[in-house]
C-alpha cells in the first residue's frame, strides 16, 4: 500500500481551509455582499425599536466587536453536563480540563482561522482570540463594520433614558460559508451597560453598623461547616475597581485574615488607581466573600463595561481555570441587550460547568420589573442576566432577622428582590419540583439576606456604610461554595461544580426542610412567596452545615449519594468510536490521524484513525478518557486493527502501543501485519471504578512505512 508523506498530509489539512477562507474573503473584498449571506438572529438591540434615529454613525468612527463562535457537539455537551452533576452516574464529578473541553467541544482552530481570514479581508484589524477559541475580537471603522456584517450603524436617542447610543439598524449577516461556525456578533451597539445590584440606605459613617460576619455566619450556620475556604479560589466578576486600603480596614475591623486580593485585567481594564461609581459594588463583593470564606483566594477580574467586555471576561475566567467559584453582582435586564450576546456568555458558562466551576449571580434589585431603572422601563416584566442563564445559580434576596445570640430568627422576602420568568432561556432539565408551569427558565434558584434594612456593614470609599442588594447575596453563596469545595476535597469528593442541578436534587428530597430556610412571607411586584420554590426567593437560604452534609452524600440529603459500588447499567463508553463525525472529538489526536482517504480503507463507514505510514521517523497518538463504572462485572475493549507495512521479516521496527493510564495493555508491530482488519479484544475489568485515559501510540523508525489503522472502537460494560 502506498505510504503518505508529511508534506502532502500537511497540504491536505491546510488547503480546504485556505480555499474556503480566500474564496469568501476575496469575494467580499471585491464585490461586497455578492456571495450568499445568512442572517445572524438576535443581533439587534431591542432598544432600537423604541428609540429615535438621529443620523448615521460617522464612517470613520472606530467600533470594536466580538465574534462568538459556535460550540461543537452540543448534544454530547448537554449529555455530559447532566452526567457530571448526577451522583451515581459514571461521569459524576469527572470534570474536564480546559484542554479536554477544547478537544471535545470548543470551536476548532480551523474555524478561528476562517473567521480571522474573513474579518481581515474586510479591512478589520483582528485582535485577541480567547484562549478557549470561543471569541475572535476585531475593530475597524463603522464603514468596515457595516460592510463586514451587512448592516448599517446609526446614532439613536433613547427617550426613556435620554441616552444617546449607536446601534445597527438591522440584524447582522455573514457569508453562508461561515454560518456553521459563527454564533453571533456583539459590539455593534453600545446601549447595554451593566449595573451593580447594590442598595445603600444610609450615609457614610466613621464606625460600622449593620450585619457583621459573625452574625451572618451564625444565622446561616456557616460557622458550623468546619471550613474557611482554605485552598479554594473565588473569581469576582467586576466592571470597576477597589482600594486595597478599604479591604484591609474591613479585615482588621473583624479580625479576618486571608490571601491578598489580586486584580486580573481583561481587555486592558484596570480601575484600581481611580475607582469609579462602582467601587462600592466591588468592595462589597470582596468583603462578603472574605466574611464568609476568609481563607479563600480572591481573583478580581476587571473588564470594560460593554457586551464585548463581559463576553471576554467570561471566557478568560473559564480559560484561566484558576477559580472553582465565580461571584457576579452586575447585570442587565434581558430586554436591554441582545440574545446573541447573552448566548455567548452562556456558552462560557457551559465550559465553566464542564470544568467544575460554580457560578452565582445576583437576581437584581427591582423585583419582577428588572428594567425599572433602565431604558426599557418598569412596564416590562423581566428578569436579570446573567442570573437567567441556565448554567449558573441565580440568587434572590431576603430580609434576615438574627437573634440576640447571633443565630437565625426569621426571614421574609425582600420586596424588590429580582425574580420572574426568562424570555430568552428555556427551562433547564434540572429545574423541577417548582410547581410552576411553562417552558421558560424561572429565577431565582436560591436566596439570602439582601434587604438594606437588614444590610451588611461594609467599608468603602474610606467610610463605613450599610449595604444591601442581591449584590450581597451572590457573594455570600459564592463564599459558601468555597467552604463546600474545601470540605469536598478533604473528603475525597468532587467540587460543587454547576450548583443548581445538585441544589434542586436536595430541595426535591425529603430533607428539604433541614437544609434550606424556606421563606414563605413577602412578595415582589408580580410574584409571592409560597411553601417550597417561588420566584422571589427560590428554594430559600442555606442551612450551611446540613446542606454540606447532604451534598456530600450524608444523611441529610436525598438523591445525592456517592457513585454506587454495586450494580451496573450495560453501556458502551467510547465516544465517536467509528470516527464518522469526521472530527476527532472526544478523541485527542496528533495531526492528520482521523482520515477518510481511500489509500487505507475504513473497516466500516468512510472514516478511521490512521497512525503513522510515513516511512520516516514519526510518532502519532490517539487517546480518549473514559470512566469505568465500579459495579460492572466486565469491561471489554474491542476494535478493528489493520497493520500494513513495507518492512520485511520478523523484527519489530515500527510499533503500536496501547496503554490505560500508565499500564501497557498490549503492543503490536510491523511483524503483525495482515491483509485486512483483525478484531482485537482486551479485558479492562480491572479498571472498574477508575477514570483512565486509553492511549494508542504509533512509532515508526527512519525507513519503510508501517500504517496502524484503527476503526470501530468500543468499550462495553455490563
Amino acid at each position: 500500500m502506498r505510504h503518505r508523506s508529511l508534506a502532502v498530509a500537511a497540504a491536505i489539512a491546510v488547503l480546504p481551509l485556505t480555499a474556503v477562507s480566500l474564496g469568501v474573503s476575496t469575494a467580499q473584498a471585491a464585490t461586497p455582499h455578492a456571495a450568499p449571506r445568512v442572517t445572524l438572529p438576535n443581533t439587534v438591540n431591542p432598544a432600537v425599536a423604541h428609540s429615535e434615529k438621529k443620523g448615521d454613525v460617522p464612517a470613520e468612527q472606530q467600533i470594536s466587536v466580538a465574534v462568538s463562535l459556535k460550540l461543537r457537539n452540543s448534544a454530547e455537551l448537554d449529555r455530559f453536563l447532566t452526567a457530571v452533576t448526577t451522583p451515581g452516574a459514571p461521569e459524576f464529578g469527572r470534570y474536564l480540563t480546559p484542554q479536554q473541553f477544547a478537544d471535545r467541544f470548543a470551536p476548532t482552530q480551523q474555524s478561528v482561522d476562517q473567521v480571522k481570514a474573513y474579518l481581515t479581508a474586510q479591512g478589520l484589524a483582528v485582535g485577541d482570540v480567547s484562549a478557549n477559541r470561543q471569541v475572535v475580537n476585531a475593530h475597524g471603522t463603522a464603514a468596515q463594520i457595516s460592510q463586514a456584517f451587512g448592516t448599517h450603524e446609526s446614532s439613536y436617542l433613547d427617550p426613556r433614558s435620554s441616552r444617546a447610543f449607536f446601534a445597527n439598524d438591522d440584524a447582522a449577516s455573514i457569508p453562508a460559508e461561515l454560518a456553521s461556525v459563527v454564533q453571533g456578533v456583539s459590539g455593534l451597539d453600545d446601549h447595554a451597560v451593566r449595573k451593580g445590584r447594590i442598595a445603600r440606605p444610609n450615609a457614610a459613617a466613621s464606625t460600622p453598623s449593620g450585619m457583621t460576619p459573625a452574625q451572618y455566619q451564625g444565622a446561616y450556620n456557616l460557622n458550623r461547616t468546619g471550613a474557611d475556604g482554605t485552598g479554594t479560589t473565588v473569581a469576582l466578576w467586576e466592571f470597576d475597581g477597589y482600594k486595597t486600603s478599604d479591604l484591609t480596614t474591613y479585615d482588621s475591623q473583624y479580625g479576618l485574615t486571608g490571601p491578598a486580593v489580586s486584580t486580573v485585567s481583561v481587555d486592558g481594564a484596570n480601575y484600581d488607581s481611580s475607582p469609579g461609581q462602582g467601587e462600592g459594588e466591588v468592595e462589597l463583593d470582596s468583603e462578603i466573600v472574605r466574611g464568609t470564606a476568609p481563607k479563600a483566594t480572591q481573583l478580581l477580574y476587571e473588564a470594560p463595561n460593554s457586551d464585548q467586555g463581559e463576553i471576554d471576561m467570561a471566557n478568560k475566567i473559564v480559560a484561566d481555570n484558576k477559580a472553582s467559584v465565580i461571584s457576579i453582582s452586575w447585570g442587565t435586564c434581558e430586554p436591554d441587550t441582545t440574545a446573541s450576546s447573552m448566548t455567548a456568555v452562556d456558552n462560557a458558562f457551559k465550559q465553566a460547568a464542564a470544568q467544575g466551576i460554580s457560578v452565582f449571580s445576583a437576581s437584581g434589585d427591582d423585583g419582577s420589573r428588572d428594567c425599572t431603572r433602565s431604558a426599557s422601563g418598569s412596564g416590562v416584566t423581566s428578569v436579570d442576566f446573567p442570573a437567567s442563564s441556565p448554567h449558573q445559580t441565580g440568587v434572590g434576596g431576603t430580609n434576615l432577622k438574627v437573634s440576640g445570640s447571633g443565630t437565625y430568627s426569621s426571614e421574609s422576602a425582600w420586596s424588590t428582590a429580582g425574580g420572574g420568568v426568562s424570555t430568552v432561556f428555556a427551562k433547564p432539565s434540572w429545574q423541577t419540583g417548582t410547581g410552576i408551569n411553562g417552558t421558560m427558565r424561572t429565577v431565582p434558584d436560591v436566596a439570602s439576606n439582601a434587604d438594606p434594612q437588614s444590610g451588611f456593614a461594609i467599608y468603602s470609599g474610606g467610610a463605613w456604610a450599610v449595604y444591601g442588594g442581591t449584590s450581597a447575596a451572590a457573594p455570600l453563596w459564592a463564599g459558601y461554595a468555597a467552604q463546600f469545595n474545601q470540605k469536598a476535597k478533604a473528603a475525597g469528593q468532587p467540587v460543587l461544580g454547576e450548583a443548581s442541578p445538585r441544589l434542586y436534587a436536595v430541595a426535591n428530597s425529603s430533607s428539604y426542610g433541614s437544609v434550606f430556610h424556606d421563606v414563605t412571607t413577602g412578595a415582589n411586584q408580580d410574584f409571592s412567596t409560597k411553601t417550597g420554590y417561588d420566584q422571589v426567593t427560590g428554594w430559600g437560604s442555606p442551612v450551611a452545615d446540613a446542606l454540606t452534609t447532604a451534598l456530600l452524600g450524608g444523611s441529610s440529603g436525598g438523591g445525592t449519594t456517592p457513585p454506587p459500588t454495586g450494580g451496573c447499567t450495560a453501556a458502551q463508553l467510547i465516544g465517536n468510536g467509528g470516527f464518522e463525525t469526521g472530527t476527532a472529538a472526544p478523541w485527542t489526536t496528533s495531526s492528520g490521524v482521523v482520515d477518510n482517504s481511500s489509500s487505507e480503507p475504513a473497516h466500516s463507514g468512510g472514516w478511521k484513525a490512521w497512525l503513522d505510514g510515513y516511512g520516516s521517523a514519526h510518532t502519532d497518538t490517539l487517546s480518549q478518557t473514559v470512566s469505568v463504572p465500579a459495579g460492572c462485572a466486565s469491561a471489554t475493549l474491542g476494535f478493528a486493527l489493520h497493520i500494513d507495512t513495507a518492512e520485511t521479516g520478523s523484527t519489530a521496527y515500527d510499533k503500536l502501543t496501547l496503554k490505560a493510564g500508565s499500564t501497557t495493555l498490549k503492543t503490536w508491530s510491523n511483524a503483525d501485519a495482515a491483509a485486512g482488519y483483525v478484531q482485537q479484544t482486551l479485558d479492562l475489568t480491572s479498571f472498574a471504578g477508575q477514570t483512565v485515559t486509553l492511549t494508542f501510540t504509533g512509532a515508526e523508525d527512519g525507513s519503510n512505512q508501517t500504517s496502524f489503522v484503527i476503526d470501530d472502537v468500543a468499550l462495553n460494560v455490563k
